[in-house]
């Protein structure tokens, strides 16, 4: 099932428009739309990054598509079919620039189509249940591939690997190319602070990529509690019942 859609402009991450589920927690939609933010941030700054992937995230996954500088991602259901979701994002993709793609470059404050809620909402609930004859089409659609598309852990995509690796990067070129006024107090203080930043930016993009664990492990321990709890509950009722009916009948 779809939880949770944004629509954002990949040249600075401004959230364009949104639709949600009222199905998630407020805690749960709140850490959700964090990562979200994290995620358009991560592919604003990034370069070549695919145009389609799938973000494994505790028990759900984003999954994205990015079209004329705009991207479209969804959280959907672990068990949700892929090929649904991306069929989806592309029927937005396709009615969102039609409407707005005069608009898109030129907007300045988040959110500025809110009312473009209205077809996410009306096209989600085309998707909600996935054994409808429309849905069961799509998915036995041959043409339609999505087996090439990218998936990838959460932490993979905001973790430190590809940051970390830029700055020493960085740092390792500064260093040889200014090799020749290293010993003057100057090349020291600029090679010092340098290695200070790495340092920084290592432990704080570590420090977030624990925060993101913890929570995702949390969220998903509450999910799998909601999903068995009815069930221990009928059990220990049905076995209370067999106790005090052996104890009064035995």
């Amino acid at each position: 099932m779809v939880k949770l859609t944004v629509i954002a402009r990949i040249t600075d991450g401004l959230p364009l428009a949104e639709g949600m589920d009222t199905g998630l927690e407020e805690k749960e939609l709140d850490f959700y739309k964090q990562q979200a933010k994290s995620l358009f941030k991560r592919l604003s700054h990034g370069q070549n990054q695919p145009s389609r992937m799938s973000v494994e995230t505790g028990p759900y996954f984003f999954h994205y598509l990015i079209e004329g500088r705009v991207c479209y991602l969804t959280l959907c259901d672990r068990s949700y079919p892929k090929k649904l979701a991306f069929q989806y994002l592309e029927e937005l993709q396709r009615e969102f620039e039609r409407l707005n793609h005069s608009q898109i470059e030129t907007v300045a404050r988040p959110y500025a189509f809110v009312k473009f809620d209205i077809f996410i909402q009306k096209t989600r609930k085309l998707y909600l249940d996935t054994r409808t004859q429309r849905n069961l089409s799509r998915l036995n659609d041959e043409l339609y591939e999505v087996q090439q598309i990218m998936t990838r852990n959460i932490q993979e995509v905001l973790g430190v690997g590809d940051k970390l690796d830029r700055k020493l990067s960085f740092f390792s070129s500064s260093s040889s190319n200014s090799s020749s006024s290293i010993v003057s107090s100057l090349g020291f203080l600029t090679l010092f602070s340098s290695f200070a930043e790495v340092s920084q930016l290592s432990t704080r993009l570590t420090a977030e990529s624990r925060i993101f664990s913890d929570k995702a492990r949390d969220l998903n321990r509450q999910a799998l509690i909601r999903k068995w709890a009815p069930v221990v509950i009928v059990l220990s009722v049905v076995l209370i019942f067999l106790f005090m009916r052996r104890s009064i009948w035995g």
